[in-house]
């Protein structure tokens, strides 16, 4: 595939926001942005009122919220990753998506669940189905069956309305493999059978410093560049990238390499929105679905990740 602008290949990021602060992600940005990559960074647009164990800075803090208006403006989108590092009621998670309409001038155009937040949307056991759903539940022992509620009408966490009329895609499966459109060639899809969700995408696995740099490998690169795919990584930029206030240096060095490939640099919105005008915003068969979930549970339960 031939990307705009005769590029050989795509590379995006979309950095879930766990405790990141201007201290510990700001320099990775700045090293991104001389380097020409754009990608998405994710945010809290309203500050907790519980502990939790990946809070961080959201837009309620005025420097951080400043640094993240500048990163708009220098092209980076920013995306959406819950009202806060907790669960939030509906009216909460409203007054969230309101604010960050008004702070950066539209609704958020990706958005990723997280973990920690029981209104996450078709998450948990709800991300599968059938067999597949029995079997993820085997797995962890039940622990999250019924524990998401974001999708389910009448509950007192349900959103799926909001984010229907004000959301385009929301990310699920990750896999290991560089190039994510190998594991989920028909993304951005809609599910007929999770009808809250517009479009959903799919990411490859960098989820920590140690992951990223691993999927990053430079045999991997050439064969991203090779198979002219698509990489969107998941990551928390957060979790190791700086060493003593410096970019660990393996990082710097394949993103160095990376950079100087002919790539198509752009925020996961961009880059989905290019991928849905090629594929009409595919609505996902049964059949498509249950091999992409299978491709998926396969690599949780033998990584432990995603």
């Amino acid at each position: 595939m031939l990307w705009p602008g005769n590029r050989s290949f795509v590379f995006t990021i979309f950095d879930d926001t766990d405790r990141a602060t201007l201290d510990n992600v700001s320099e990775v940005y700045r090293f991104l942005a001389d380097l020409g990559l754009h990608t998405t960074k994710s945010v809290w647009p309203i500050r907790g009122t519980e502990q939790g164990n990946c809070s961080g800075q959201t837009c309620e803090d005025k420097g951080y919220l400043d640094w993240l208006l500048r990163l708009r403006e220098q092209g980076f989108e920013i995306g959406y990753h819950m009202a806060t590092w907790h669960t939030s009621s509906r009216s909460r998670t409203a007054l969230a998506l309101t604010r960050f309409e008004k702070l950066f001038g539209q609704p958020p155009v990706s958005m990723a669940n997280h973990s920690d937040c029981r209104e996450n949307i078709y998450w948990g056991a709800a991300r599968v189905s059938g067999a597949v759903r029995f079997v993820y539940n085997l797995g962890t022992r039940f622990r999250y069956a019924d524990r998401f509620r974001g999708h389910v009408e009448g509950d007192l966490l349900f959103w799926g309305d909001i984010c229907k009329s004000k959301i385009r895609y929301c990310r699920n499966f990750v896999f290991g493999n560089i190039n994510t459109l190998t594991d989920c060639p028909s993304m951005p899809f809609h599910d007929p059978d999770r009808p809250y969700v517009n479009y959903w995408f799919a990411s490859s696995d960098g989820h920590d410093i140690r992951a990223f740099n691993h999927c990053l490998s430079e045999a991997n690169q050439d064969r991203l560049e090779a198979e002219g795919g698509i990489c969107i990584m998941y990551t928390h930029f957060a979790c190791g990238f700086l060493d003593n206030g410096r970019l660990q240096p393996e990082f710097r060095r394949l993103m160095e390499r990376l950079a100087r490939k002919n790539g198509w640099f752009v925020p996961v919105s961009t880059a989905l929105d290019y991928l849905r005008g090629r594929n009409g915003g595919h609505n996902i068969t049964a059949a498509e679905r249950s091999r992409l979930e299978q491709r998926w549970l396969l690599y949780k339960l033998t990584s432990g990740h995603s």
